[in-house]
């Protein structure tokens, strides 16, 4: 495994499993597989109703807690003190977790520095180990960056090989905040397991065109979250860290880039 280190210290693994849409007993199985093959960080969020499943998974794993990096988001909730602060403790308690590793604002909402300030107690309290946001672009992050106290240590945003957001990227990185990726493989936006450039790539390496497609944000330094219950996919998925795509690869990965988001976030 690679690991990025925060801006507090705190290495987080370069390559996670996302959960959206993650549900019931074939959900619960999905995670106890991913597991069991060596995955050590799971993504979730209060969106994804799916908190509780996650924390059950963690404890019938029986990896030690903290070998995980759990990582969840805050959604959008009254905007009174007490409703985020019970919010955040709701988490707490459905995860199964007395801390959380990685406690995410789930989108620039108009109260997300009021938001920002109870995810600051609880990770001053040492029940987060650190804190960020997701799907803030360029102005968003600046505009909070200037207010919020303690800089993100991360932005998790829509990030794929047809719109890998590099501009971003390097806003993020003058700051010492890291990207992480979601909706790597477009999540059916583009046929991108048949892109006929990853594919090509792909052959030179033994690999699939997925795995082209993620290695190519890792070697850019964005962290992955995809998302899978399938155990194969899974096990591809992770399988990414023994070889490297050249110089000349990854320039014709670049050529891919659209500049336009294929989700309408931005």
């Amino acid at each position: 495994m690679e690991y990025l280190t925060l801006n507090n210290g705190i290495r987080m693994p370069m390559v996670g499993l996302g959960t959206w849409d993650v549900r019931g007993s074939s959900g619960l199985r999905s995670i106890l597989t991913a597991l069991e093959l060596g995955y050590r960080l799971i993504d979730t969020a209060q969106m994804y109703k799916n908190e509780d499943i996650v924390g059950k998974a963690l404890l019938k794993s029986g990896v030690p807690r903290k070998e995980i990096f759990l990582t969840t988001k805050l959604y959008r909730i009254g905007t009174g003190y007490q409703d985020i602060k019970q919010a955040v403790e709701k988490s707490l308690n459905d995860l199964c977790s007395d801390y959380v590793d990685l406690f995410l604002i789930h989108e620039p909402y108009a109260n997300a520095l009021e938001m920002y300030e109870v995810l600051k107690e609880f990770y001053k309290a040492g029940k987060i180990r650190a804190i960020g946001i997701s799907n803030f672009h360029d102005h968003e992050y600046s505009a909070f960056i200037r207010e919020c106290g303690i800089v993100p240590a991360v932005d998790q945003v829509e990030s794929h090989v047809y719109f890998p957001q590099l501009n971003l990227q390097k806003l993020l990185q003058e700051n010492g905040t890291k990207m992480q990726s979601w909706g790597s493989f477009t999540e059916g936006r583009k046929d991108i397991f048949n892109e006929p450039v990853l594919k090509k790539i792909a052959a030179n390496h033994g690999k699939s065109a997925s795995q082209i497609a993620l290695r190519y944000l890792l070697q850019k330094g964005i962290a992955v979250i995809p998302k899978s219950v399938h155990k194969e996919r899974l096990k591809s998925n992770l399988s990414l860290f023994d070889f490297l795509l050249t110089s000349k690869e990854m320039d014709e990965i670049a050529a891919l880039n659209q500049n336009k988001s294929l989700f309408g976030w931005y």
